[in-house]
């Protein structure tokens, strides 16, 4: 089983109408711009859960489709080419002291899904305001990356090549996201600024959306009957991923201070998931090549380390209680063959190898569509 983290699609927005900000030289550009806030306000609708439309309006309107993340998705993909198309064309003349103006009456607003504060505030959701283009197309692709992911998850029953293509697309939006969008974004943020808006978290979610992948590849690999061994050094590889995820964690708090522990845990959890699972088949290796003291020896100190990182939240701890007791009955019978049959002294210590990992997937390359339309202003 995989750990369940839908936090960072938990964002909401404040209405915006792009027609009422940027006034139209002519009445196609203030038909784009109509259609640009149209195309907006169902996603506002969507993810504010205040859309009036049924579920056979919503399904006739994507084109049969009927999964809401589906739906959501197919959203998403009409309204960012829209946006790339006016931030190309405000770009161009950014310097215009009326088009500065204009913008800086934009109102964008959203809220953070892995603020700590977001979740305390006692008078509704935080909302966080930043007048930039870039800042709605950021958040905007935040959002994507993050619905990409729950659709991993959605078809991660039915089709694992498909779950673990999901995943991978996701990680390709937050590494664009991460590297082509946010940075040129830092420098207006204000002092008090979502974690979604840092170039670092992006990063992160990037990494945690690959170690993801490479845990659905591991359990196609498995079905197939992979060696035992090279099992070991894929989950060490998942391990490995979120290692990376940590580290830019922490490198982006000195942008950010305000960062979800619940982020945090679900990172911490499942690396050490990962790590008792790599273990376990680690163990299954070394005692088929007749090394059951050392398998035993590994057990045990897999077991001491994944009890200390019990994680709070019930669903994961349900999660890691199946692991353990899974892999204290393996470590029973091998205890118990140990003892009855190959009196092996238990490794410990030095005696127990270093654990190695295998990372195998990558991300899928986001590439950002514009639809070529030509705006003009009033300016």
């Amino acid at each position: 089983m995989m750990l369940q983290f839908p936090d960072p699609v938990k964002l909401r927005t404040k209405k915006l109408v792009f027609e009422e900000v940027y006034a139209a030289r002519d009445s196609a550009t203030l038909e784009q711009l109509k259609e640009l806030s149209s195309k907006r306000r169902v996603i506002e609708e969507s993810i504010n859960e205040s859309s009036s439309i049924t579920e056979a309006i919503a399904r006739e309107i994507s084109g049969g489709l009927t999964s809401p993340i589906q739906q959501d998705l197919r959203r998403l993909e009409e309204y960012l080419p829209l946006l790339e198309n006016l931030l190309s064309h405000v770009d161009l003349v950014s310097s215009n002291s009326q088009m500065v103006r204009w913008t800086s009456n934009l109102k964008i607003r959203w809220t953070s899904a892995l603020s700590s504060s977001t979740f305390f505030n006692l008078m509704g959701p935080k909302f966080f305001q930043v007048d930039n283009l870039q800042f709605e197309l950021g958040m905007t692709l935040f959002l994507y990356g993050a619905i990409l992911r729950e659709r991993a998850l959605e078809v991660l029953s039915t089709d694992l090549v498909q779950s673990a293509t999901f995943f991978r697309e996701a990680a390709g939006v937050y590494h664009h996201l991460a590297n082509e969008v946010l940075p040129s974004l830092g420098p207006s943020l204000p002092a008090e600024r979502p974690p979604e808006a840092i170039s670092s978290v992006s990063t992160v979610m990037s990494l945690i959306c690959l170690a993801e992948a490479q845990a659905v590849t591991i359990r196609r690999a498995a079905e197939k009957g992979i060696a035992v061994g090279l099992l070991a050094k894929l989950h060490y590889g998942v391990t490995q991923l979120l290692d990376e995820a940590e580290g830019a964690l922490y490198a982006g708090t000195r942008d950010c201070r305000d960062i979800s522990s619940r982020l945090v845990e679900f990172m911490v959890s499942c690396k050490s998931l990962h790590e008792l699972r790599s273990q376990i088949y680690l163990a299954n290796d070394l005692k088929s090549a007749g090394q059951v003291g050392v398998a035993v020896g590994v057990l045990r100190l897999a077991l001491t380390n994944v009890k200390k990182k019990m994680p709070s939240e019930e669903s994961w701890k349900s999660v890691f209680g199946k692991e353990i007791d899974d892999a204290s009955e393996i470590l029973r019978k091998f205890e118990h063959e140990n003892e009855f049959v190959w009196h092996e002294k238990i490794a410990s210590g030095d005696e127990l190898p270093l654990p190695q990992g295998n990372k195998i997937v990558s991300i899928v390359p986001y590439s950002p569509k514009r639809w070529e339309r030509e705006l003009a202003f009033k300016i």
